[in-house]
């Protein structure tokens, strides 16, 4: 059987598609089991339930962005072998997506308002950055995906002593994320410098203070 060859605008269709599952509630459906189902159930006071709802829902919106970014960057990556490895990552990160959405469900709270905004930004600098060159791209998402990891650390260390259910979802993705960015660097991924990575850092917390309340 010959395998299909999609055109260009093939390929916008399907991401379209994508962008309305990854931005529509309820839509996202995980391959692997949700690692916390097996935690026991916590008990949060109101104070504490909406603190992790916060972090939560930054972790969603985290989530779209890096499926809007791996979705550009696969739109214009040069090598078939990137483009795979782009869409298996993304691939992936669908788990995260539905994993977040389900705790925030659990916390009886919304994911943020601002995604739709999120998601276009992500999908434009990822697709400029396929376009710039493969090597450059993975790059990023090698620096992205380290700057993913710093917010994970953080909001474990942040999340009340007895919420084991949400503890073992973000050490899980933590465990995916950096595994993304040590493949984006076996693919050949260019290591950004110091102050690239400063400068990323200073607007991922803008997206983290707006996103933790809206």
């Amino acid at each position: 059987m010959s395998q299909r060859h999609f055109s260009f605008f093939d390929h916008a269709v399907l991401q379209f598609d994508q962008a309305l599952r990854t931005l529509t509630p309820g839509l996202a459906r995980s391959l692997r089991p949700n690692p916390a189902e097996t935690a026991e159930p916590a008990e949060l006071s109101d104070d504490e339930r909406r603190r992790v709802a916060g972090l939560m829902r930054v972790n969603h919106t985290g989530e779209v962005c890096a499926q809007a970014l791996y979705q550009g960057q696969a739109l214009t990556a040069r090598q078939p072998a990137v483009r795979e490895a782009m869409d298996r990552s993304a691939r992936e990160e669908i788990d995260h997506l539905a994993w977040c959405e389900q705790r925030l469900r659990e916390l009886d709270s919304h994911t943020s308002y601002l995604n739709p905004l999120f998601y276009g930004l992500s999908f434009t600098i990822g697709a400029l950055a396929g376009a710039v060159g493969d090597r450059y791209s993975l790059g990023f998402v090698a620096a992205t995906e380290d700057q993913v990891c710093e917010h994970l650390r953080s909001h474990l260390q942040r999340l009340p002593p007895q919420d084991e259910p949400s503890r073992q979802l973000l050490t899980q993705m933590l465990q995916d994320e950096a595994g993304h960015a040590t493949a984006a660097l076996e693919y050949g991924g260019a290591r950004f410098p110091g102050w690239f990575k400063r400068t990323m850092s200073h607007v991922s917390k803008a997206m983290t203070r707006s996103t933790y309340y809206v």
